[in-house]
């Protein structure tokens, strides 16, 4: 360019230490970068629907954990001479068709409907994470396997799946007291959830595992098992979080489903969905419509609770949902 401009291409630059754009592309190196689960928290601290469902979801925990805090009467004790008999001192919800006392039976019966959810839940998050991780990582062979069996899994019907299942086992098992009814309706459904996760952890890991860091510990000499374990699988965790969190009162209404047909847990095991199913001579009949209530309110309370949970947790991590 020449010395000389012509006349009107004269430039004018202002002295550096009059234009503050030096300062703007600084940053504060002296703190830390914050991970995304603190800022997640940030988030989520802030949102006043989390509070409401933690508080919901404590509530429901100490139930579930201490019942004899919140009720001191046998819900296996039956009084057939108080048949039906309306709330009175001491018995808040009356009692129900064969004798027992509706609240205590709510109380209680949320320890097995809560563990079937939990259970379902932890044993889906964990299949469903192995194979997606797997199957989106290595790909090839590996993860068309992977993917059609989540596909064929994933065209079966939960509650279809689950009912046929169960029948199968009760016919084969049929006494097999609590530990062993908790165990064949968890393995029930998990064994047609873990698709949805499969699928959901599989799309993590493919865009997780295409960024730069990933590459740069493939360079320094990383293995693909330590990569997946170390930097892949943990930076995929969020979406399978989500959708895990909102699973359990998915998971918690399919139990009582299950329960209310006859196939789920036995009717001497204490739990909402068998209680439910008990009330449906009042439900036809509208005599005493709160021995219904009582344990269908609980449901609705706990999934509540956890469904709001997950919404909140969902838009802490999903940064397209936070900047909304």
């Amino acid at each position: 360019m020449s010395e000389n401009p012509r006349p009107g291409q004269e430039r004018f630059v202002a002295p550096l230490d009059e234009t503050p754009l030096q300062e703007t592309g600084t940053v504060d190196e002296s703190q830390p970068p914050e991970s995304q689960w603190k800022e997640a928290w940030k988030q989520l601290r802030r949102n006043w629907l989390f509070w409401v469902s933690v508080a919901i979801l404590v509530v429901v925990a100490a139930i579930v954990i201490a019942p004899g805090m919140f009720t001191n009467i046998d819900p296996n004790r039956a009084d057939l001479s108080r048949s039906l008999d309306g709330p009175s001192d001491g018995h808040i919800g009356g009692f129900n068709k064969q004798g027992y006392d509706v609240f205590a039976r709510t109380v209680y019966g949320a320890r097995a409907s809560v563990l079937v959810g939990f259970l379902a839940t932890s044993l889906v998050t964990v299949i469903g994470l192995s194979t997606g991780a797997v199957a989106g990582f290595y790909g090839g062979l590996t993860d068309s396997v992977f993917s059609r069996a989540a596909d064929i899994f994933f065209a079966i019907p939960l509650l279809l799946g689950a009912l046929v299942a169960l029948s199968v086992v009760n016919n084969i098992w049929p006494d097999r007291g609590f530990v062993g009814a908790i165990f064949a309706v968890v393995v029930a459904l998990a064994a047609f959830g873990w698709p949805q996760v499969t699928r959901i952890a599989r799309g993590a890991v493919l865009e997780i595992k295409s960024l730069e860091f990933i590459d740069a510990a493939k360079a320094i000499g990383v293995t693909k098992r330590v990569n997946l374990r170390r930097h892949v699988v943990p930076n995929s965790l969020a979406p399978v979080i989500v959708i895990a969190t909102v699973s359990l009162g998915i998971f918690i209404v399919a139990e009582a489903t299950l329960s209310f047909l006859g196939i789920g847990l036995p009717f001497g095991i204490v739990s909402w969905g068998n209680d439910i199913a008990a009330a449906q001579v009042q439900v036809r009949s509208g005599v005493r419509m709160g021995v219904l209530y009582w344990p269908a309110g609980a449901l609705a309370f706990t999934v509540f609770g956890f469904i709001l949970l997950g919404d909140t947790v969902r838009d802490a991590l999903d940064p397209k949902t936070r900047n909304r």
